[in-house]
């Protein structure tokens, strides 16, 4: 099974989203966004899903919920390195990996 690298910028990018949702809206939709990255990881740590690559090289995303996407690559060493938790209400040119 493969292991999950964190990114700093991931790593804050999911807490930022689970105090927004805390803050903003309710327990429930945070342990919701919580529950879809976890069942996202799950598979990809089994290998039995591969999501769409975009155009930065090997760098592939994942819809976790309607206003958050998961960019991710799989390294030379078969793990699987979490780089962003997009909000797609952002400007796009400011993506950066």
């Amino acid at each position: 099974m493969r292991t999950t690298i964190w990114t700093t910028t991931a790593t804050l990018e999911y807490d930022k989203n689970i105090e927004y949702l805390l803050e903003e809206w309710s327990e429930n939709e945070a342990f919701n966004f919580i529950n879809n990255v976890e069942a996202i990881l799950f598979d990809l740590k089994a290998g039995v899903v591969e999501y769409p690559l975009t155009t930065e090289g090997n760098v592939r995303k994942c819809v976790v919920c309607k206003q958050i996407t998961l960019f991710y690559q799989i390294n030379q060493e078969d793990n699987i390195e979490l780089l962003r938790f997009w909000n797609t209400y952002q400007d796009d040119k400011k993506l950066k990996f």
